[in-house]
This record gives C-alpha cells, sequence and structure tokens, in this order.
C-alpha cells in the first residue's frame, strides 16, 4: 500500500472563480444611459501557476471592446491584448477564491481589480482602484452573477 502512496500524482482544483460570468449593469455608478449594454468575464486556470482571463464589453451604442490575457500567477507581468485600454499586466493568487490583477497602458499604470467569489460560487465581487482624471484615488465595487 505504501508503494502506491508513494506514486500518488497530486490533483490540481482550479480556483472557484473559473467561469463564465456578467456584470449586474445595474449595481455601475453611472446613469443608465452611459453604463455598457453588456459586460462578461470568462476566467480560465490552465494550471496551478497561470490564469486567463477574456473581456468582452458591448458599448451603449453597440460596439464592441475586448481584452484577453494569461498571465503567470507570480506576478510577472505579461503581455494584454485587445482593445480595453490595458497592454499590460500582473495576476496573482492570494487564495483560492481571489485573484488581484494589476494593468497598465502605454506605461502608465491603469488600475487594480480584486476579484472575489461568494462562498456559494454564484457572485464574483470585483473591487477596482484607480486614480480619476484629475489624481484623485477612487475605488469601486462591482458585482457580477455566474452563467452556465
Amino acid at each position: 500500500m505504501t508503494a502506491l502512496l508513494l506514486h500518488a500524482v497530486p490533483v490540481f482544483a482550479a480556483s472557484p472563480l473559473v467561469g463564465r460570468w456578467a456584470l449586474d449593469i445595474a449595481s455601475l455608478p453611472m446613469p443608465p444611459d452611459a453604463r455598457p449594454k453588456s459586460v462578461t468575464l470568462t476566467f480560465a486556470q490552465p494550471d496551478a501557476g497561470t490564469w486567463k482571463t477574456d473581456i468582452e464589453i458591448i458599448a451603449p451604442d453597440g460596439g464592441k471592446m475586448d481584452s484577453a490575457a494569461t498571465l503567470a500567477l507570480d506576478g510577472t507581468p505579461g503581455r494584454v491584448t485587445g482593445s480595453y485600454w490595458a497592454d499590460v499586466g500582473t495576476a496573482k493568487m492570494p487564495a483560492s477564491n481571489v485573484v488581484v490583477v494589476q494593468l497598465a497602458y502605454q506605461g502608465t499604470p491603469s488600475s487594480t481589480r480584486i476579484y472575489s467569489v461568494s462562498a456559494d460560487g454564484a457572485t464574483l465581487t470585483e473591487t477596482k482602484a484607480f486614480f480619476s482624471k484629475d489624481g484623485q484615488p477612487m475605488s469601486q465595487t462591482t458585482m457580477f452573477k455566474r452563467l452556465p
């Protein structure tokens, strides 16, 4: 029996954040006519050391913005592609239900986002820290619901 245990392979368990998420548009702190029509996040964890994010935003006028990145979870900067004002990012996962992403665009810090999932796995909270156009620190919290 001991010989069998020595050959056991550890099983990788993906984060409960993995999945597709739809933004609760009503939770955005902006006038309804300025809110996007939809925001969908897709999180994947290809392996224990990597975090993948795909974002699709449908603007109020129907235009589409997107973003994608596969980042090492050790905080190493990696490339972000798409049209959502980010071209480099880092990621860390301090707990299985939390991922912290820092973004920059054209050499300028853009935002830090903390994603956490509820105990029942149905709600994703995004806490975004950034600076306003006049240089004031700001934070914003939005909620996402898990999609099938």
